[in-house]
């Protein structure tokens, strides 16, 4: 899903609000995880999952086209940890997961 298939879906489900009014509404949400993931902060989505930051540490690369190393810095990325409501759901409650 898309952001915009996410507007169109919440405009759907609510139809007392606009389609500019539901923009706001999933801006204001997204960015306000970044801004709290941006502080080192944890959002944690109850049934969804959390998301949080990880560190790298600087690390040398290679420039693939060239095979020269190239220096990468350290940097905070981030992670997402499904919940266990969401895993459950994904696996089938119980069901075991074998090869097609």
């Amino acid at each position: 899903m898309i952001r915009s298939e996410l507007i169109q879906k919440l405009t759907d489900e609510n139809p007392e609000l606009t389609v500019p009014e539901v923009e706001r509404i999933v801006d204001l949400f997204f960015k306000e995880i970044v801004d709290r993931l941006a502080t080192g902060g944890r959002v944690e989505l109850r049934g969804f999952g959390a998301f949080t930051t990880r560190s790298r540490d600087a690390r040398t690369g290679r420039n693939p086209r060239t095979g020269e190393q190239v220096p990468v810095s350290a940097k905070r990325v981030p992670y997402f940890k499904p919940g266990k409501e969401m895993r459950e759901r994904l696996n089938g409650a119980g069901e075991s997961v074998t090869d097609a």
